[in-house]
């Protein structure tokens, strides 16, 4: 019975919400508040540089949930968005933060989000074959350069190490 309770308190708090395509759902700076499911389209998470560059951290298709790991006091540090005309589930985070257990973990997933966000040690084929392990069918529906951001490399960078990974599969079929 306890879970049914849980259950059905966390469904109550859910709201749908259909936003068109270009629809900033949180700004940075903004109190960090919400948390979005994906039920049809496609959402972004990015940080803007104090140059302007623009830096992808993540994608949010069907089925995955979005939001900015700061606790609901503090800022957030992410831009959201919808890259596509979208129905998402949207939640208040301030009523879900029940203990001071969560608090602690969601701090620490702050921590990480942030030391992600500034390293990405990996080499960009990596990230890229990782990326495609990561979204497989995102490639299609959004632009060479914000997979370019997400990577942290240039668009033409990007072009490279497809064809530098074309031809490295071609050479294991030989």
């Amino acid at each position: 019975m306890g879970y049914r309770f849980v259950v059905h308190t966390f469904q109550t708090k859910l709201k749908q919400v259909k936003v068109e395509k270009g629809t900033i759902l949180q700004r940075k700076g903004d109190p960090c508040r919400n948390v979005y499911h994906v039920e049809s389209g496609l959402l972004r998470a990015y940080s803007i540089d104090r140059k302007g560059r623009e830096y992808i951290f993540m994608f949010a298709p069907e089925g995955w949930i979005v939001a900015d790991s700061a606790l609901p006091e503090e800022a957030c540090e992410l831009f959201i968005d919808a890259l596509e005309d979208s129905t998402i589930l949207k939640y208040d985070k301030l009523e879900d933060v029940a203990s001071n257990e969560s608090s602690k973990l969601i701090k620490r997933i702050r921590v990480l989000q942030k030391r992600v966000i500034m390293l990405m040690s990996a080499s960009a084929l990596e990230r890229y074959e990782d990326f495609l392990d990561t979204y497989p069918d995102i490639v299609r529906r959004v632009p060479q350069k914000m997979i370019a951001s997400y990577l942290g490399i240039t668009p033409e960078a990007l072009s490279s190490i497809k064809r530098k990974r074309i031809n490295k599969q071609r050479d294991k079929k030989k």
